[in-house]
């Protein structure tokens, strides 16, 4: 039986991937300290260590196992998050990476599949159709870590023989996402408030937009790299290629809504970029992955199960 380790376990991506690893019969050690996640979500079956990835207490707790792949999702997930405390953010984003690269090296697991993100494009000058060859101009401290994160996997692979994987996540969103977390996710931060108070508070402009993969469709990107039998380390966009403004976004939170919404535009988050979206033509061609559930079955996906959960 195949044996994997992941990092985040009690998050909204770690959490639905260690299920589906579980159901492809494989197991599964996961770790994580709870800062965001939430101990119920980790699924029946998962063996839990609580602590963070960026402490050698916890690294030491796994030493004497082996796992056929590492897949690597916690971490502070926020760059307005990482302008509060970016020492942190360096820890959970850089420190855990590279203590887990080490970690495959000595216990020789050859394959680490890590989160990465839209952010390491930052603030670039292109807008749309953003690929793995432009320019990286990151404009948080989050991203920052991931792109140094990144690094060290290339690194890794050319040093030391491992077979790394950077997925650059765009926004991902789905059933499942934390709707207490209002400092992440675009959908679920609006949903959530939508919800709670009935009102939505927008930093930036109705004109922005991003581009937002279904959260089956990044498991199955995932689940692409762990059965990849290549040598070397690749990096790829998990996208759709679908642009979606703000304010479609909310007209359709409020339109599915069973009551009424008000929506204020004001003020903005440190770092963040007027809109993107990605080219996923790297990993269609390299994967043969392409996303299965477009922005507007997805949200409403997501929009009926808040409803139903907030009952």
């Amino acid at each position: 039986m195949s044996k994997y380790l992941v990092t985040g376990v009690a998050g909204f991506i770690g959490s639905k991937v260690a299920q589906h690893l579980l159901d492809m019969g494989g197991g599964v050690v996961g770790i994580d300290n709870l800062s965001t996640g939430l101990l119920e979500v980790i699924p029946d079956g998962v063996e839990s260590i609580i602590g963070g990835v960026h402490e050698s207490s916890t690294i030491k707790q796994i030493e004497h196992m082996r796992f056929d792949a590492i897949i690597h999702i916690a971490g502070q997930s926020s760059g307005e998050v990482s302008f509060e405390n970016p020492i942190y953010d360096l820890q959970s984003n850089v420190q855990s990476t590279l203590l887990l690269l080490e970690l495959a090296r000595r216990i020789k697991c050859k394959k680490v599949v890590f989160a990465s993100s839209v952010s390491v494009y930052g603030d670039n000058g292109k807008l749309e159709s953003l690929n793995e060859e432009d320019d990286l101009v990151p404009s948080s401290f989050y991203a920052v870590g991931k792109l140094a994160s990144e690094n060290y996997l290339r690194i890794y692979a050319s040093q030391f023989g491992l077979n790394t994987y950077a997925l650059r996540l765009f926004n991902v969103y789905g059933p499942g996402q934390n709707l207490e977390n209002l400092k992440q996710g675009m959908a679920s931060i609006y949903l959530a408030q939508a919800i709670k108070y009935k009102h939505i508070h927008i930093k930036g402009l109705p004109d922005r937009y991003r581009d937002f993969v279904y959260i089956d469709d990044v498991v199955d990107a995932f689940e692409k790299c762990i059965r990849d039998e290549r040598s070397g380390s690749y990096i790829y966009n998990v996208c759709t290629g679908e642009k979606t403004s703000v304010k479609v976004l909310v007209d359709k939170i409020i339109g599915e809504l069973p009551f009424e919404v008000s929506v204020d535009y004001s003020g903005s988050t440190p770092g963040d970029v007027h809109g993107y979206t990605g080219d996923n033509t790297k990993i269609n061609s390299l994967l043969d992955w392409s996303p299965k559930t477009n922005v507007q079955a997805g949200l409403n996906y997501m929009i009926q199960w808040a409803i139903g959960s907030s009952r």
